[in-house]
């Protein structure tokens, strides 16, 4: 069901959401009441935290997994629960091991060479720039670079490729201390890091501080409007803070005097947002057509109206109750099912749904760091992916399903046994 079925089919609002109401909670960016609910997935384990064989016998903390709507602003959200010390430290999430995204930031720094004219005498920051996955080809074309990364051991991997890198979480007082040793940046990007921040105007006003006068900052993040349309429940998570249409991230960077002058729309992660922004009232670059386009687009499908956001519950209740069915089908039949990738957004889905060894065996993942590991909350096993060809599963239930197309080329192997794959988002296939 897309955005335009929403508002059709979409029930008269009540005043509230009674459950939003007793959280008590307050919106990050306006600071307004959170009185309603856009979709409770129940309570889950933090999703990038892998339990090591030796954790198995020992408790895990569960937290409420509930995204909340600020009736003022439009921003979707989530509690913070847990701090992102205590959950970007460690981190086990390597960009690097998609070959299609690292293809995807190789074309972007291509772009923002070609386009832009960043070269040899402009300093490009990553904030959140993992394991340098994007600003490596930024270090190959000789444009000197510096990586923001919180997490050490990410940004351990990153320095080993020669890609500079501070081990620091980012605001205001990290910008400032940034700017005054490296000086400002001519292009300030980030990939996937503004949800992952629970103060957005600390966040967002550091990027204005370092932010050079002229200059340029890109962020992608995913698109709440493709979230809704696409079934994307699974994209919601405790590392995961806020989920963003245009029209509340253009509120955001007005606030913290940025403005955007233009978007793209891109497929990555299932429907994203590239933004382009720069320092309020700078001259030389005027608005692009697809600025107004797109917030227009957004208003005339309801992202404005509470009723836009109400069916989208229900929409996920289905989606689980077709997912256990097939499961329970495909066991009952005697079948055998094995899992591709530990994603954050697979272990939502597995939690929310209630997956475990009764129905998938194990599942693989090419990163190391998640290797002889088990998933968070339903301890699945996580092997090499090897073990895909050793058992030879009659199923593979693939979680990181936003990498469909990458994922069903490199196991095209699977079809020599007539094994099948198992697609649960937007809706349930078999192919």
């Amino acid at each position: 069901m897309d955005a335009a079925q929403l508002i059709t089919h979409s029930h008269a609002p009540q005043a509230c959401d009674e459950t939003a109401v007793r959280l008590k909670a307050w919106c990050r960016f306006c600071a307004a009441p959170l009185t309603h609910s856009f979709a409770d997935l129940g309570l889950t384990p933090l999703c990038e935290t892998y339990i090591e064989p030796e954790q198995l016998s020992a408790p895990e903390p569960f937290y409420p997994l509930h995204a909340l709507l600020c009736e003022r602003c439009w921003l979707v959200q989530l509690q913070e629960f847990v701090s992102p010390a205590e959950i970007f430290s460690e981190y086990a999430y390597f960009s690097s091991y998609s070959d299609s995204w690292v293809e995807h930031a190789r074309r972007y720094t291509d772009r923002m060479r070609h386009l832009f004219g960043i070269g040899r005498e402009s300093l490009v920051v990553e904030l959140a720039s993992n394991d340098g996955y994007l600003l490596q080809h930024f270090v190959r074309a000789g444009v000197p670079v510096l990586g923001v990364e919180p997490a050490a051991n990410v940004a351990k991997v990153a320095i080993e490729k020669g890609v500079r890198t501070e081990v620091q979480f980012f605001g205001r007082n990290a910008a400032e201390r940034i700017a005054t040793k490296y000086g400002q940046a001519d292009l300030l990007l980030g990939n996937n890091v503004l949800a992952h921040v629970p103060d957005l105007n600390d966040f967002v006003g550091g990027m204005k501080r370092l932010l050079k006068p002229g200059g340029l900052i890109t962020m992608e993040f995913p698109h709440l409007l493709r979230l809704i349309e696409g079934n994307q429940f699974d994209t919601i998570y405790h590392e995961h803070f806020s989920y963003f249409s245009f029209l509340t991230v253009q509120r955001v960077f007005a606030h913290n005097e940025l403005e955007l002058f233009d978007v793209e729309e891109l497929p990555t992660h299932g429907g994203s947002l590239r933004v382009y922004a720069q320092h309020a009232g700078a001259s030389g670059r005027a608005a692009a057509p697809r600025v107004p386009e797109l917030l227009e687009h957004e208003r005339a499908l309801g992202f404005e109206r509470l009723h836009t956001y109400r069916q989208f519950a229900e929409q996920v209740r289905e989606t689980k109750r077709k997912v256990l069915e097939f499961l329970i089908d495909a066991k009952r039949a005697g079948k055998s099912i094995a899992g591709y990738g530990a994603p954050g957004k697979g272990n939502t889905l597995l939690n929310y749904c209630g997956i475990g060894t009764d129905f998938i065996d194990y599942t693989v993942d090419r990163n190391p760091y998640k290797q002889g590991k088990f998933t968070p909350g339903t301890r699945i096993p996580i092997l090499h992916p090897d073990q895909i060809r050793a058992t030879r599963p009659d199923y593979v239930f693939v979680l990181p399903w936003n990498l469909a197309d990458e994922i069903l080329s490199q196991l095209a192997y699977v079809r020599e046994w007539g094994a099948r794959f198992v697609l649960p988002i937007p809706s349930l296939q078999v192919v």
